[in-house]
């Protein structure tokens, strides 16, 4: 048997022209072990088969920013998993076109195409979202959330509909599917590759750092020193490396899947407002899908919450490394980069420096607007009060799903 060849963009991009991306990236998303050109080749085919097999009641397309089949097993967020399940569970009655790595739309337009109707779904940030969907903010006060299994646990609670999907639908036509949970810290340069590991809230006080679209987040950051700026992406790493800003916040499943772990020196784990990968609709192609299909659209999302509830805790251990001591063969362990843990003392500091809890004041604005178009609920202390209903040390994995679109 002739030795097969290692698999390069070039060759993938070659057998995509044949069997078509969407094809492609779904085969190449479900193999194990190392990508052949050969071995993909043979899936692609197999999996175009299976998709030209019936024809579609309706054909979407699914705008999914910088994701593709490579990063998705980083950052496991399961869009083309929920891609791939939607075709599966409508036997074909829907067709999912897969339009990543930027193609079609990007972190901070992804949101405006799908409700200009250029995309019928999409994947990005809702923090990067919140610029053209103001109302995703609700989910970025800071310290709203205390763990990702608070996270985890809104997204699946019934009341997670009336404070927040619902005000989503009516004020921005958005029909929110699913999301991966992570909590925002700051990753810093290479300025910090030969000081001691962060311990304490004061040793970041007075950096810069580059921040992304998120508006509340800016609120936070002032708060705490840490001098927001917006960068743009592109400036973003050599600004890392060449010591120009200090560090970025994200979250470290982005820093891991965008390739910043290479002019990363620390990742400091502040846990101060959401990193929120989700995956959402247009509302009004959402709401033209026969009522069977709706059905089976929500229960896919619900199985998608679940995959990233099991898939993405094993990449930040596994993949990312994203954990004091990360195994040698994880982004952050190959790069070098230290996860520095906070001492809870430490993150109740920070907390009191900048969350609407201990620091009202700034938030005021905010949270009078949001309340406003959430329909005169106190959205802020309803979602408070609802992520500490599971205790804060709460594992992910022991948060229990639930239908969130069914009564509780």
């Amino acid at each position: 048997m002739s030795k097969e060849t290692k698999l390069d963009r070039r060759g993938f991009l070659r057998i995509a022209g044949r069997y078509g991306l969407t094809s492609t990236a779904f085969a190449a998303a479900g193999m194990l072990g190392p990508l052949t050109f050969e071995g993909l080749a043979r899936a692609a085919s197999q999996t175009a088969d299976a998709r030209n097999a019936s024809t579609p009641l309706m054909t979407l397309k699914f705008g999914a920013s910088g994701f593709n089949e490579g990063n998705l097993k980083i950052q496991e967020s399961g869009q083309l998993w929920f891609a791939q399940a939607l075709e599966r569970r409508t036997n074909g009655a829907l067709k999912i076109e897969f339009i990543g790595s930027n193609q079609i739309c990007n972190q901070l337009d992804c949101v405006k195409k799908a409700q200009q109707g250029i995309v019928d779904i999409f994947s990005a940030s809702t923090q990067n979202s919140a610029g053209s969907a103001p109302y995703y903010n609700v989910l970025d006060f800071a310290y709203m959330f205390p763990s990702r299994a608070a996270q985890h646990y809104f997204f699946y609670h019934p009341k997670s509909e009336k404070l927040f999907r619902e005000p989503m639908r009516k004020r921005h036509n958005i029909q929110f599917l699913y999301s991966h949970c992570e909590l925002r810290g700051l990753m810093l340069g290479k300025k910090f590759a030969d000081r001691p590991t962060v311990t304490t809230i004061e040793e970041l006080a007075g950096t810069k750092n580059r921040v992304t679209g998120t508006q509340l987040g800016r609120i936070a950051m002032q708060l705490m020193n840490l001098n927001p700026v917006p960068i743009a992406w592109e400036e973003t790493l050599d600004g890392l490396k060449q010591g120009l800003i200090d560090g970025a916040e994200t979250w470290m499943g982005a820093a891991a899947y965008a390739n910043m772990a290479p002019v990363l020196a620390q990742a400091v784990d502040l846990k101060f407002f959401c990193g929120t990968e989700h995956t959402a609709m247009n509302n009004a192609t959402y709401e033209k899908l026969p009522p069977a299909i709706q059905d089976i659209v929500l229960e896919v999302a619900y199985d998608a919450q679940q995959y990233t509830q099991r898939e993405q805790e094993r990449a930040l251990i596994e993949v990312v490394g994203a954990v004091p001591n990360p195994g040698p063969d994880t982004v952050f362990a190959k790069n070098g980069v230290r996860v520095a843990t906070l001492s809870d003392a430490e993150i109740l500091k920070a907390e009191k420096m900048c969350s609407p809890e201990y620091n009202p004041e700034p938030w005021v604005e905010w949270r009078e607007r949001l309340n406003k178009m959430s329909g005169g609920q106190d959205v802020y202390k309803e979602i408070f009060t609802i992520a500490r209903e599971i205790p804060r040390d709460s594992a992910v994995a022991d948060v229990k799903p639930r239908r969130w679109w069914q009564s509780a």
